[in-house]
């Protein structure tokens, strides 16, 4: 056999491996509903999935805790540009209100204004309807109970290492 039909070959078979095709399930299946998501809080709440995301660490956070920019780009994974623009769309939404950080003049603070605290819970209310129908609904009870454990070691895995 020619050794580049050799490779081919290997490399089809590794494409169609299980891990392969599993991962790729698991992929597939959070992608579409982080766009069932996404398309269910702008046509209902006004705001992304991604500004969602924010106001959830703004409004869980202890009263005495200061969020940062910076923090909610490394939260997010997003670029200090990206969290930037973002911060800036939520604000001039009235969704979030920026202020300097008290003794560091290079940190930005950022907190939900009341708006931004309403539009929350409309906004985890639609959350909990999207996830319920389409990620808790089509699985059985056990099934989900082994599914968010499973979820839970894979993530404490990454975690660790």
């Amino acid at each position: 056999m020619n050794p580049a039909n050799r490779e081919n070959d290997d490399a089809a078979r590794a494409a169609g491996s299980r891990l392969v095709q599993d991962f790729g399930l698991l992929i597939k299946a959070a992608t579409r509903l982080e766009q069932r998501i996404d398309t269910a809080l702008r046509r209902e709440c006004e705001v992304s999935h991604t500004m969602f995301e924010v106001l959830i660490r703004l409004c869980r956070r202890h009263p005495d805790e200061e969020i940062s920019q910076r923090r909610l780009a490394d939260d997010l994974t997003l670029t200090s540009s990206g969290i930037t623009r973002l911060i800036d769309r939520m604000e001039g939404a009235g969704l979030v209100r920026r202020g300097p950080a008290p003794g560091d003049r290079r940190s930005v603070l950022v907190e939900a204004t009341d708006h931004g605290r309403a539009v929350f819970l409309r906004a985890a209310a639609v959350h909990a309807q999207v996830v319920e129908r389409y990620f808790v609904a089509p699985v059985s009870r056990a099934d989900y109970a082994r599914l968010t454990h499973a979820l839970g070691e894979i993530d404490k895995a990454l975690r660790d290492t």
